[in-house]
This record gives C-alpha cells, sequence and structure tokens, in this order.
C-alpha cells in the first residue's frame, strides 16, 4: 500500500482540540458517559442541508418497535440507501447521524433511511442484526411510497453500522430478501480478532483504540465465543459469492483498517465486484467527521459508487 502517512493536519488539529477538552478513555468510561461525550462531537457536524421531505416512523420488528428516518432530497429520488450509524453497537443516534445522513441524500440524489437499531449493552446481540433486517425488509417493500417508483436499493454504514450493512446484505441474499444493488462498507468491523497487526500498531490508537474495540465487544457480544457467528463477524461467512457490488472504504490509522481490507479480499475471490480504497492519514471516524477534508475525499468515493451503480442499474 506504500509507505505510511502521518496524519493529516486538520485530524492532529482535531485530535488535540478533544485532548484539550478532557474527558475519560472510552474503555474507562459508562455507556451513559460515552454517549454524551459522542453526542457533542456530532454537533460539530455543521449545519444540515434541508430536505424536501422528512419523515420518522416507528415499524414492527421481530420483538421490539424500530424507528426509521426517512430523509427524501428531491421530488424523484434516483435510489434508496439504508444507513446504519456507527458507534461499536453502544453508541450513536439517528438524531446524531441527521446531517451526516442529509448530506449523503443531497449528493447521491438517494432517499436516506436512517435505522435507529436497539443498542448494547442494555440490548445484547443480535438485537441490532434482528432490528436492521426488519428495517431492511420493510424499507424494500416500500421503496416505491418513499421514491415514488421502483429505484435501486442500497445498504451503507460506518464501523459498527458498516457491520451491520455488510450481515444485512449476506441475510437478505440467505433469506430471498430485499435485492440489493450496492452495499457501501464505511470501515467496517467484519471481525472479533483483536489481535491483528492494525490493532498492535501504537500509530493507530486514535479516535478509536484497541481497548475501545475490547470494550465494545463486550457490551456487544459478552460470550466471546458467539463473536464468530458470521451474524457478528461477516469474515466467518462460509460463502461471499452472489453478494452485491461492493465499495469499502479503511482508514490508514485505524485498529479496523486490516478487517475491512480482509473482507474486501473475500469478496473479491468470490467473484463480488469490489471498489476498495485505503485513505492515507486518515483515521477512524474520518467519513463522519465532516469538518476534516479525509471526509470530503470519503464523500466523493461514495457519491461517485452511488450514482455509477444506479445509472448501471437504469440501463440494465
Amino acid at each position: 500500500m506504500g509507505e505510511i502517512m502521518a496524519l493529516d493536519a486538520a485530524t492532529i488539529r482535531f485530535l488535540k482540540q478533544l485532548t484539550e477538552g478532557g474527558g475519560k478513555p472510552l474503555h474507562e468510561s459508562t455507556p451513559d458517559e460515552a454517549r454524551v461525550y459522542l453526542s457533542g462531537l456530532a454537533e460539530l457536524a455543521g449545519p444540515a442541508p434541508e430536505m424536501q421531505r422528512v419523515e420518522d416512523r416507528t415499524i414492527d420488528g421481530p420483538d421490539a418497535r424500530v424507528t426509521l428516518r426517512i430523509l427524501v432530497p428531491v421530488e424523484n429520488p434516483i435510489g434508496v440507501l439504508v444507513y446504519y450509524h456507527g458507534g461499536g453497537w453502544v453508541l450513536g443516534s439517528i438524531d446524531e447521524y441527521d446531517t451526516v445522513a442529509r448530506k449523503l441524500a443531497e449528493r447521491t440524489s438517494c432517499a436516506v433511511v436512517l435505522v435507529e437499531y436497539r443498542l448494547a449493552p442494555e440490548h445484547r446481540y443480535p438485537a441490532a442484526v434482528d432490528d436492521s433486517y426488519a428495517a431492511l425488509e420493510w424499507v424494500g417493500q416500500n421503496v416505491k411510497c418513499i421514491a415514488g417508483r421502483e429505484v435501486p436499493l442500497i445498504v451503507a454504514g460506518d464501523s459498527a453500522g458498516g457491520n451491520l450493512a455488510a450481515v444485512m446484505a449476506v441475510r437478505a441474499r440467505a433469506r430471498n430478501g430485499p435485492p440489493i444493488a450496492l452495499q457501501v462498507l464505511i470501515y467496517p468491523v467484519t471481525d472479533s480478532d483483536l489481535d491483528l497487526p492494525s490493532y498492535a500498531d501504537p500509530e493507530n490508537q486514535l479516535l478509536l483504540t484497541r481497548d475501545g474495540m475490547i470494550w465494545f465487544w463486550d457490551h456487544y457480544i459478552p460470550d466471546s465465543s458467539r463473536r464468530s457467528e458470521p451474524d457478528a463477524s461477516p469474515l466467518h461467512t462460509d460463502n461471499l459469492s452472489g453478494l452485491p457490488p461492493t465499495v469499502i472504504l479503511t482508514a490508514e490509522h485505524d485498529v479496523l483498517r486490516d478487517e475491512g481490507e480482509a473482507y474486501a479480499a473475500r469478496l473479491q475471490e468470490a467473484d463480488v465486484k469490489v471498489n476498495l480504497k485505503r485513505y492515507p492519514g486518515q483515521m477512524h471516524g474520518f467519513f463522519t467527521l465532516l469538518m476534516l477534508p479525509g471526509s470530503e475525499l470519503g464523500f466523493q468515493q461514495v457519491v461517485k459508487a452511488v450514482k455509477g451503480c444506479i445509472m448501471k442499474t437504469a440501463k440494465a
């Protein structure tokens, strides 16, 4: 992958501000303390674009109600993108992701549906997976109502949300669920192996650390013997053939880098078309930190891939 690049200057400044602001490390925090801290970060996202239509609605999951936020940017959206937010299955919400999702909707001309899946440790695995799939099925059945006509359906997510998006693509294939035109996995969690080289590298212990990932897994799936189930670690899925074309973004200075790239390699071996890009000088979280220049580069890759996929579908 070429020479190692230092973190970009904007990221270094951002981390310095965070350090000066105090706050204890994630792995020493309670889930509630960490949630308060993360919601403060979300406020840095800046102004959100206006949408043509915004609707919050609640649907029935297998054993809980699931709230969705439907963001429709234009009269005739060209696709519907189901987005699963990050936060290690413990943190994050559709409110905190509202600005990111609106920017994605505006720039792709797709309706974006944010999913408020249940969080651990209050609701442990597989609650988030089950909620996420109930949302995908509902959106699949209601594409026409959302977009005004049949348009391609896309799944996307970052970090733990990238994990859920990857699991959704596999589950939809296995269960003859909604046809998915593209999956967009932004520095996804794909495995529970905490001893990969990217986990050990001291240069990568930044916004997300190895200790932080241990904390997330301990809250999400305390029983470590279940962490290698494919619904938890999609890298352990036996057969990845027949999955939709895939976009994967990884960050050079990210503990999750190696498993994201290993998933890309497994997909390519299964003849799935993969558009993989490692972002030099970037850390975990760069995509949703909209004030960082790396975020804009990530957005450009995702927007181009989404529009390209939809144009291809329209010609077929």
